[in-house]
C-alpha cells in the first residue's frame, strides 16, 4: 500500500479534475487510463485523490489528450490560480 504523502497543490488539484471530468464525459475510467500508462488502477486512483502527491506528467497529460480527444490545453485553468 503506498504511504500518503504532501497533498496536490491548488494547480495540480485543477488539472486532475479537469482530466476527471473530460474521462468522465467520455465514459472511460480509471483502469482504460490505467491500461494506457501501463500502471495499475490504483495509481490512477491516487493520482485522482487530493491527499496522495502521485500526479500526471506533462508527457502523460499529452497522451491524455490525444486519448481523449482534447487539447492538453483543457486540462489547464483557464486563469491563474
Amino acid at each position: 500500500m503506498a504511504k500518503k504523502i504532501a497533498p496536490k497543490s491548488k494547480i495540480e488539484l485543477k488539472i486532475v479534475k479537469l482530466v476527471k471530468a473530460r474521462r468522465s464525459k467520455l465514459n472511460r475510467s480509471q483502469s482504460d487510463i490505467a491500461k494506457l500508462f501501463g500502471v495499475t488502477r490504483g495509481y490512477i486512483g491516487q493520482i485522482e485523490m487530493e491527499s496522495y502527491s502521485s500526479m500526471y506528467s506533462f508527457d502523460q497529460l499529452n497522451e491524455l489528450a490525444k486519448y481523449l480527444e482534447c487539447s492538453i490545453k483543457d486540462f489547464m485553468p483557464e486563469n491563474p490560480l
